[in-house]
């Protein structure tokens, strides 16, 4: 057997506040197998386990976490738990890659794309300077990239949530693995991209025999692709077939509601308020350079991040901001809370914050708030959830009591579907969904009027979207907030949008009532990109 889980039972270790020990088991019989060149897609919600039986198949909990395990993971034949340090560090990249969830976290800041790319060529493939930058620009070509070789002298910080994560995949990818291990790897990219992904990965899988197994909470994604399919819940295997048996006759009842949880809310028209926020002509730019292994001949660039952008948003409504990734829709959210530089107007309540100081904006910054793409590198590893959400009530409402505080947090966890005891945990201890959720927290418990959203449904599970939809869209109604909605899921955006603008290459090139622009799109990028998300 190529890889072969074997009845994994997995125990984190710890401490209550009694300095107790505690034994929170994870893991229950988990088997799973997988045949070289096969796909088997390991399906299931947030916190149901995928990710830590990922992490185990290459001993990645050890080093970070107290844990106890039972059981056995097999790859060719070797039982990985049995290596030594050298071993599974000579595995790990190597025979064994893996696509992580969140990019911005598993991408080192302070080297170049190129930098990062180029290592695993020359360490493990054994290349020399040139050929490793030509591969690594060949890399970044076939996953998408634009000016692949301009990106080299890039950092991640400079790229898009969507542009990262095909440059993990470039990595990963980069000394042709025998098994890969994709963990949500569609997650943060736009729906013209997605299918193109997958269908790369499983060109290279067919090339060179790789064995791919696919994380996922999307059942609908691995339709096409996966062999089997394993059906995860709450740290179980609850049931697991070829992929026409899960979709054509499921046994368990998770694996139904799964199958039909897609979101179905349909935004109520309402009456528009008075303006709260406009753009006028807004731009910004940044400068990047060309040319990254001699640095006096690197060329200086302009890209435009927001080129001339004018744009209506009314109280108590959501304007959805939709495009591929790189089109300049996380930019312009920033540019709006004066996050980057831009030139142009802003006006919020009637008045032109444009030149406002740091200092004058502060008393602002509780009417304007941000929940960010990528979850783990927003969230400080220092805090606790509770002191987390507790910031910005601590900031802004100093009058408050502590006890006033805390139990306006755990009104907001129950809020967003979290419970009272996560208060005081960190978070790693958390999945990706329960993350964003935590996001979220911290963004409303302010009660903010204007609530910028940068894909926040995008790590979350298909049964909690429909959820979280719900929730903003009672929190809009109850609050009059006003919400910008950037999201490259369109059906997410056609159940919360007032209002659409669609963006390419930092521009608005099309605009205007949801409706309209879902059912009669004018331009053709707007119908290839509605096509490509909604057929």
């Amino acid at each position: 057997m190529f890889l072969e889980i074997d009845r994994l039972n997995l125990w984190f270790n710890s401490y209550d506040e009694q300095n107790q020990p505690v034994h929170d088991q994870v893991l229950f019989d988990v088997s799973l197998d997988l045949e070289k060149g096969q796909t088997v897609a390991l399906v299931g919600e947030s916190g149901s386990g995928k990710s830590i039986t990922a992490l185990s198949i290459l001993r990645l909990l050890e080093d970070s976490c107290n844990i106890t395990r039972q059981g056995e993971i097999r790859f060719q034949d070797q039982n990985v738990f049995n290596l030594s340090s050298e071993e599974i560090r000579s595995l790990r990249g190597n025979k064994i890659a893996m696509i992580f969830q969140e990019p911005m976290t598993s991408l080192n800041p302070v080297y170049t794309i190129g930098n990062q790319l180029m290592e695993p060529l020359r360490l493990h493939r054994k290349m020399g300077m040139k050929e490793a930058e030509q591969e690594a620009i060949r890399l970044l070509d076939r996953t998408g990239i634009d000016d692949p070789a301009g990106r080299l002298g890039s950092y991640s910080y400079q790229l898009s949530g969507g542009q990262r994560q095909r440059v993990m995949i470039a990595m990963a990818l980069a000394c042709r693995p025998e098994l890969l291990i994709a963990d949500e790897p569609t997650t943060a990219l736009d729906v013209t991209i997605q299918a193109q992904i997958l269908d790369l990965i499983k060109d290279i899988q067919s090339e060179y025999g790789m064995g791919l197994l696919l994380i996922t909470h999307d059942l609908e994604m691995v339709r096409k692709q996966a062999a089997r399919i394993y059906i995860m819940q709450e740290g179980r295997i609850v049931e697991s077939g070829t992929t026409e048996k899960i979709f054509t006759d499921p046994d368990h009842a998770y694996t139904k509601v799964l199958m039909s949880a897609l979101p179905q809310a349909i935004k109520e028209s309402r009456q528009a308020g008075p303006l709260l926020l406009r753009t006028e002509n807004l731009n910004c730019r940044f400068e990047t350079y060309s040319g990254w292994v001699h640095p006096f001949k690197r060329k200086k660039k302009i890209t435009k991040g927001v080129d001339n952008v004018t744009l209506d948003m009314y109280q108590g409504t959501t304007c959805g901001i939709v495009g591929e990734s790189g089109s300049g829709k996380t930019t312009l959210g920033l540019a709006l809370l004066k996050l980057v530089r831009s030139n142009g107007k802003i006006l919020f309540n009637g008045e032109n914050i444009q030149p406002w100081t740091n200092n004058r904006l502060r008393p602002l910054r509780s009417d304007m708030q941000i929940i960010f793409q990528d979850p783990f590198s927003s969230l400080s590893p220092r805090f606790t959830v509770h002191e987390i959400i507790e910031e910005g009530l601590r900031i802004h409402t100093p009058n408050a009591t502590r006890a006033e505080r805390y139990e306006k947090v755990l009104d907001t966890l129950l809020e967003v579907g979290l419970e009272e005891e996560m208060a005081f945990r960190f978070p790693h201890e958390f999945s990706g969904g329960q993350r964003q959720r935590i996001s979220i927290a911290r963004a409303i418990v302010l009660k903010p009027k204007f609530l910028i959203l940068d894909e926040p449904t995008s790590a979350l599970d298909v049964t909690i979207q429909g959820q979280i939809i719900e929730l903003l869209l009672d929190l809009q109604k109850r609050y009059q907030m006003t919400y910008m909605f950037i999201s490259h899921d369109l059906r997410v955006v056609r159940a919360m949008a007032d209002y659409v603008a669609v963006m390419r290459h930092g521009r608005i090139v099309e605009s205007g009532p949801a409706q309209e622009v879902f059912n009669s799109p004018e331009q053709e990028y707007t119908r290839r990109l509605f096509s490509a998300a909604l057929s």
